[in-house]
């Protein structure tokens, strides 16, 4: 039988120069699993803790060197000898380990890491790629991809409130051909940004941060963007949006202040039916502050049947407040992070959770990222058929589309791209 030899963890940096961790985990007959651990910077309040080392002198408080100790040194001394094809058993021995309710304890960057390689070396050990060893022989979506064009909110450092304004090429039929427009789109759009003599500075995820404060001025320029890309917008290339609200809600007040308005909830929703009724917009996430039941539950009421309505903060990858959510119709899809929860096993019955309740499943980055692709594996494992990777520029962002790439050509006349569900789902409603 094989088992776990060696786990070995190290001090890695993220995209925004951060530390992380990065875990090897070794099997006894050579297979080797590495895997690094993304972190947020628009982070919920109900996302398992993520340790650092808080001394100001390392890092500016943010090391993580007491994280690699505990896989070093705990997590090594209990699961070492153990079967690593057992995931399930030695992700919940891994909760029980730490015994937290938030992952406090050891870190849930530690546990993740640990989670994750062992995933990669069980891989490695039966000589199936990662997304083939997850998904077994129904493995065959290419997704969706969110293109993240224009950042705002806490990735940005202009005006505009709202965290992201991206681009969903659905009318096409592959991935590769998807990710050709999307690029077109995003040059282009650096075309119209520089002739409005705005930055064409990128933030966190890619894509670029001009100075403007108006949503619908964003948009607009997307809008263009795809025109003269020769591209259909309304028909092929469709919009999303991460509002990241919670960012904005402060005594019961959405504030927005790039367009000076102060809006209670109700009002909120009247805005978002607005912008809707002006773009072709397919999914809004986290309109609303992550304990807005009620806003989440009207805004899927008015707009749900023609769009997502999408959990980030809200359900932060956690089956308990998802269960919620399907209850009372707070939303119809989940943002899957993997750092929110702390383990691919946690994170696989999240997104079973929702399939079988026919919520939409995103698999998302973070906006600190490394070259790690497993979301890339993860979204075509489990055939979510949408991801949020970020933009088309900064290689944090591209290795996890080069990936799918990969896939699809893997997987060549097998392969179905998403965005004829998608389609089918939303859009023919309209």
């Amino acid at each position: 039988m094989v088992y776990i030899e060696n786990v070995f963890a190290r001090q890695i940096l993220d995209s925004r120069g951060n530390p992380t961790l990065e875990v090897d985990v070794k099997l006894s007959d050579g297979s080797i699993g590495r895997a690094a651990v993304p972190s947020g910077a628009s982070t919920g309040k109900y996302e398992a803790y993520e340790l650092r080392d808080q001394q100001n002198n390392f890092y500016n408080g943010n090391s993580v060197k007491k994280a690699v100790e505990n896989v070093n040194v705990e997590i090594f001394n209990t699961f070492s000898g153990r079967n690593p094809l057992e995931q399930k058993i030695i992700d919940y021995d891994l909760i029980e380990l730490d015994n937290t309710k938030n992952k406090s304890r050891l870190g849930a960057n530690a546990m993740l890491g640990f989670s994750m390689a062992v995933a990669r070396a069980a891989a490695n050990f039966k000589d199936l790629p990662l997304w083939q060893y997850i998904g077994g022989i129904r493995a065959n979506t290419l997704p969706v991809p969110m293109m993240n064009i224009i950042n705002g909110g806490a990735h940005a450092n202009n005006g505009l409130d709202f965290q992201e304004c991206m681009i969903m090429p659905i009318g096409f039929s592959t991935f590769s051909d998807a990710l050709r427009a999307g690029v077109e789109i995003f040059h282009n759009l650096k075309k119209i940004l520089s002739e409005k003599s705005l930055s064409t500075a990128v933030g966190d995820e890619g894509g670029f941060a001009p100075n403007i404060n108006n949503l619908e001025e964003a948009l607009s320029y997307i809008s263009k963007a795809i025109e003269i890309s020769g591209y259909r917008l309304g028909e092929e290339i469709f919009i999303s949006i991460d509002a990241a609200a919670s960012e904005l809600y402060r005594k019961g007040l959405y504030h927005l202040s790039g367009e000076n308005k102060k809006l209670n909830t109700a009002e909120l929703i009247k805005y978002w039916e607005g912008i809707c009724n002006k773009f072709p917009i397919v999914s809004i996430e986290d309109p609303f502050d992550e304990n807005d039941w009620d806003g989440f539950k009207e805004l899927t009421k008015s707009l749900g049947n023609k769009l997502q309505v999408v959990g980030d903060d809200l359900f932060v990858t956690n089956k308990n407040r998802l269960s919620r959510g399907i209850k009372d119709q707070s939303g119809n899809a989940i943002l899957i992070k993997l750092n929110q929860i702390g383990t691919v096993s946690e994170t696989l019955e999240t997104i079973e959770l929702a399939k079988s309740n026919n919520f939409g499943v995103i698999i998302s980055h973070r906006s600190g990222e490394t070259e790690d692709v497993f979301v890339s594996d993860l979204s075509v494992a489990l055939n979510t058929g949408q991801i949020k990777t970020g933009s088309l520029s900064r290689s944090d962002r591209t290795a996890k589309y080069n990936q799918l790439i990969r896939i699809e050509e893997f997987l060549g006349n097998n392969a179905y791209y998403f965005g004829r569900n998608f389609f089918n789902k939303y859009i023919q409603r309209v």
